[in-house]
């Protein structure tokens, strides 16, 4: 699929739904004129934007209140590698 010279890709995936939730899912998409894999794709998108992300840099810091040299550290560690 393409839009404004950008390339789409979508994946078809099978996912079991129990009953009740697909009652209300069909429900919902007919209440907002939709279909029932726009429901879905609307309820995941919404469900990962609310979901906190990892971060890349999460991990800068970790060491900033710890009493080891962190380079002193990782030698002592590979040093058990050469045993």
């Amino acid at each position: 699929m393409m839009y404004d010279n950008v390339i789409v890709y979508r994946m078809r995936t099978i996912v079991d739904i129990p009953d009740h939730i697909l009652n209300e899912i069909d429900t919902l998409a007919k209440q907002e004129k939709i279909s029932r894999a726009e429901a879905v794709r609307r309820a995941m998108t919404e469900y990962l934007e609310k979901r906190p992300r990892s971060r890349p840099d999460a991990a800068f810091g970790i060491w900033k209140s710890r009493k080891v040299d962190p380079l002193g550290y990782e030698d002592a560690l590979r040093r058990e590698w050469d045993r």
